[in-house]
């Protein structure tokens, strides 16, 4: 069976083009013009996975991005023609898992695509692996969840990705460009800023105190490094 991609652009052109070129791919493209619609060709489609755009009518993408990362870990690719760091960080904050400035090219596109479904799969082959400890939070490797006091904490899929990754090779510091590979299955061109993004979300979750971390090191010049302390 194939799998199911939503696409939420309310774009005619984009939305034709991305359509076609799905189908080509031999994906089952579902479409919505609004942000409403989406929400609700979601929850009747369940998807394998969303092209969101983050300009829409009727329900912003950024509100309904929010909206089903709640419903679901399907990945979220968004679309944004807004060349502001802001606007991706904000998607990167509510839950998407990737996104791709317009206009962009089909093959860049796919390419992202591919890495998402990868890092998807790979993620329910994964054996079972115990759970962590890092101080008052732990990390769950298994479930894909982080908890304190029994409670789980909102964090988006990456940048558990990216945690989990971190810890399963402790002491090896990786570059931008090397956990761009690793944990988003694929290189960027030049959005190294993303790296720094989620390690930032991911301090202020785990470490008592984000400016000082005990567990989330920056080497400088390098990249990043978790230890446990000493």
């Amino acid at each position: 069976m194939s799998r199911t991609i939503l696409v939420v652009e309310d774009e005619p052109t984009v939305l034709e083009t991305l359509a076609y070129n799905l189908e080509q791919d031999g994906y089952r493209v579902v479409t919505a013009t609004d942000g409403r619609v989406g929400i609700q060709r979601f929850r009747e489609e369940s998807p394998d996975l969303v092209i969101l755009d983050l300009m829409l009518p009727e329900i912003s993408g950024t509100e309904v991005c929010r909206i089903i990362r709640q419903e679901s870990a399907v990945p979220i690719l968004m679309l944004t023609a807004k060349d502001s760091e802001i606007d991706k960080v904000v998607g990167l904050e509510l839950g998407a898992d990737d996104y791709v400035t317009k206009p962009f090219g089909l093959r860049e596109l796919q390419a992202r695509i591919h890495a998402l479904f990868r890092r998807s799969e790979a993620r329910l082959t994964v054996p079972a692996p115990p759970v962590v400890d890092l101080g008052p939070v732990q990390v769950d490797l298994a479930g894909h969840r982080l908890l304190r006091d029994g409670e789980s904490l909102p964090v988006r899929p990456k940048a558990f990705e990216l945690l989990a990754f971190l810890i399963r090779h402790p002491g090896q510091v990786f570059n931008r460009e090397q956990l761009l590979e690793h944990v988003w299955g694929y290189a960027y061109a030049g959005e190294t800023r993303t790296v720094d993004v989620h390690v930032h979300s991911l301090r202020n979750l785990v470490e008592d105190d984000p400016a000082e971390p005990r567990y989330l090191h920056t080497v400088r010049g390098v990249g990043y490094v978790f230890r446990r302390p000493s």
